[in-house]
């Protein structure tokens, strides 16, 4: 038994780490404040990790030690070998091995108190652990299998588009109700280890068919979905272990994920359940050459553009997914720099779900040290498009297309988007013509104030910066 003062030193440090938490969070919801809340949600973290090894004595240290040794390295690795614009990729992997982790602990526990438990008293465990082991067992799986087909969406190894099998939603509601039962079964008898594995099994199925009817487009909405699938299924194991600590830091988490989950959904004019549902029939698809609308468009060469961008004085640059895969983010703060420069007011706008993360393109454009004073978000500047000489849009597609407005048939129809099209002039910059994730033609092209800047994003936009430079 631990000494009321031990206790009390606990109790403490595990508030102390909730309120760095709390603050973690509510700092990171600004781009300005974003490595402050980041800095403190690890201090808190830390406290939580070492107060929980004096707390707890499941394992002996030498154990433990080996442990943070395999995890610190595995870790190190990954955050030094992956590039900024794998960054999506990564947070998919973390989110999936929380959730695993999570639902490993319940079945550790599950075999631990099951074994004392008849050895020493032959009695059944309390309901409330074995709705808990089930529920971090159900939320852990789904997340862990979840999150490495998003991953693999993301890097390619799995198609970006729809994919849905015949009757794959009633599969999934069969399957839910297959898990609900076995589930509700191991919480009644509390000793069939078979339903426990059973759960486990059909929970790693039902997040794998989950989540790959959802598409490249709607990756910000399932990465985000995912974040919070991982922090339930932690406050779950919180209850299993009896850790007031992770269950505080499960329920944020889970409960910020959510919301964001929420303002991703909002920002696409979709609900929930139609992203994770099937998405857009159409996305990822290309569209033959005859169904697609005859658009006109001009077009210009770097010194074309470039002496454009020479008589303005407002710029705002719209950062998309084609700035991501070409890594074009150091060439447009070169642009942004050789802008400054000649005294014009350059800013960024950024979509809400622009990338494939929440926050994609603001984390590729810090790495690039583009101040953060500079970065707006949609809502923010969007009433500044009317008063802008030159918008520069770079890889983005859907995000910007007028169609959300107007078109009441467009699948994208009530999508807020960057209003680009009221700017004096428009330069997109593109490899082709080709469609967006939406799989429909952008009707900005063919607008009268909207000039192609044709090119791979990183090459176009430093022969861009050097004939500005020259002129």
């Amino acid at each position: 038994m631990k000494s009321s003062f031990l206790q009390d030193i606990i109790w403490i440090s595990y508030l102390a780490a909730s309120i760095l938490f709390i603050f973690g969070i509510k700092y990171l919801s600004s781009v300005k404040t974003a490595r402050k809340g980041n800095l403190l949600s690890a201090i808190g973290m830390l406290l939580a990790i070492i107060v929980t090894l004096f707390d707890q004595n499941i394992l002996s240290y030498e154990t433990i030690i080996i442990g943070i040794i395999i995890g610190s390295a595995l870790g190190a690795l990954m955050a030094l070998k992956a590039p900024m614009t794998g960054m999506p990729q990564m947070v998919g992997a973390l989110n999936g091995f929380g959730g695993i982790a999570s639902a490993l602990v319940a079945l550790a526990e599950y075999f631990k108190y099951d074994v004392v438990r008849l050895e020493a008293y032959g009695q059944l465990m309390p309901y409330n652990l074995s709705i808990s082991i089930f529920l971090s067992l159900l939320i852990g799986s789904v997340t862990f299998s979840g999150s490495f087909v998003a991953f693999g969406k993301l890097q390619g190894i799995i198609t970006g588009r729809v994919v849905k099998f015949p009757f794959h939603n009633t599969i999934n509601v069969v399957l839910i109700l297959l898990i609900l039962g076995f589930g509700l079964y191991f919480c009644f008898f509390r000793n069939l280890v078979d339903q426990l594995f059973l759960v486990f099994a059909l929970s790693l199925i039902l997040g794998f068919l989950l989540t790959l009817p959802i598409g490249g487009a709607d990756m910000p909405v399932a990465i985000s979905l995912l974040n919070s699938y991982s922090g339930l299924a932690a406050s779950a194991t919180g209850f299993v272990i009896n850790n007031n600590m992770l269950i505080i830091a499960g329920a944020l988490v889970g409960a910020s994920g959510i919301i964001l989950t929420n303002i991703m959904c909002k920002a696409m004019n979709r609900s929930l359940m139609n992203v994770v549902l099937g998405g857009i029939e159409t996305a990822g698809l290309s569209i033959a050459a005859d169904d697609q609308k005859k658009i006109t468009v001009k077009s210009v060469d770097s010194e074309e553009a470039a002496m454009i961008f020479d008589s303005a004085q407002s710029v705002i640059i719209v950062p998309g997914y084609g700035m991501a895969v070409a890594q074009a983010q150091h060439a447009v703060r070169d642009l942004y720099l050789a802008l400054e420069e000649r005294g014009k007011n350059v800013r960024f706008a950024i979509h809400p779900v622009a990338g494939r993360m929440p926050g994609h393109m603001n984390v590729l454009l810090a790495e690039a040290n583009i101040p953060y004073d500079k970065l707006f978000a949609m809502e923010d500047i969007n009433n500044d498009f009317r008063n802008t000489d030159v918008v520069l849009v770079v890889g983005a597609n859907d995000v910007v297309n007028p169609a959300a407005r107007k078109d009441r048939k467009s699948p994208i129809y009530g999508m807020p988007i960057l209003n680009v099209d009221y700017a004096r002039t428009v330069i997109i910059n593109k490899r082709s013509l080709n469609v967006g994730y939406a799989g429909i033609d952008n009707e900005l092209f063919g607008y009268p104030n909207a000039l192609m800047y044709f090119g791979d994003a990183k090459d176009a936009i430093i022969k861009l910066t050097n004939a500005i430079k020259e002129l």
